[in-house]
């Protein structure tokens, strides 16, 4: 069976990937922080929980040595956070850590991983929010930018990794009914996560670099 790598997989649309590509038959490392939501993850069939903060050196390191030499089919970012204030410095820096730096470094911490599996696929969960093109009603600029700076820095893996047979989606869940998406969302966590394998599935070397909705929509940078 293929093996998927979840970063953030303990709620929401993390949560909501962890049961769909285990339900279909995948084999699931999930990462979490709090021992509660390891606990919860490691309960369920064919998921292996571990612990990582993304935005923490010594985690990365911890974690990587804990996956030692297993490839890894697809690494999915989904991580990451959604502060609004422009006018909190150190809420936008984190923002921009958290969703945009941590991704990128990780998937270059992962590449070999990655490049010794069957499937050699990498995506990241990243919004039409982060879309220049698309932004006509403003506001949320950390949220904006940060997943502005993820597009710009994993297009660019996706060139850099093709010669190695690595292929890269950047995915836009949709407006999701999670914390953070709100009650009010159209889109539920199981549909957005469907859709996402789907596009998922499809990426290959010939679109890789591709920003994409769970929906099958192209959207423009």
């Amino acid at each position: 069976m293929p093996t998927i790598l979840i970063t953030g997989g303990s709620r929401g649309i993390g949560r909501a990937l962890v049961q769909d590509y285990a339900a279909h038959g995948w084999d699931v490392i999930a990462t979490a922080r709090s021992e509660d939501d390891l606990a919860e993850l490691n309960a369920m069939d064919k998921v292996e929980a571990l612990e990582l903060d993304v935005g923490e050196d010594e985690s990365i390191d911890r974690f990587v040595e804990q996956l030692g030499d297993r490839p890894i089919d697809l690494f999915l970012n989904n991580a990451g956070i959604a502060s609004i204030d422009a006018d909190d410095r150190a809420g936008f820096l984190k923002t921009l850590e958290i969703n945009a730096v941590a991704p990128t470094m990780l998937a270059r911490r992962l590449k070999d991983h990655v490049a010794q599996s069957d499937q050699k696929k990498m995506a990241v969960v990243t919004s039409r929010m982060g879309s220049i093109g698309d932004n006509d009603g403003g506001g949320y600029i950390p949220y904006r930018a940060s997943k502005a700076a993820v597009n710009a820095a994993w297009k660019s893996l996706a060139i850099d990794m093709k010669p190695d047979g690595i292929a890269i989606a950047m995915l836009h869940p949709g407006h999701v009914k999670t914390d953070m998406g709100g009650s009010g969302a159209p889109v539920t966590p199981a549909d957005s996560a469907s859709g996402l394998r789907k596009q998922i599935d499809e990426t290959n070397l010939s679109n890789s670099g591709r920003f994409v909705g769970y929906d099958g929509a192209a959207i423009e940078w």
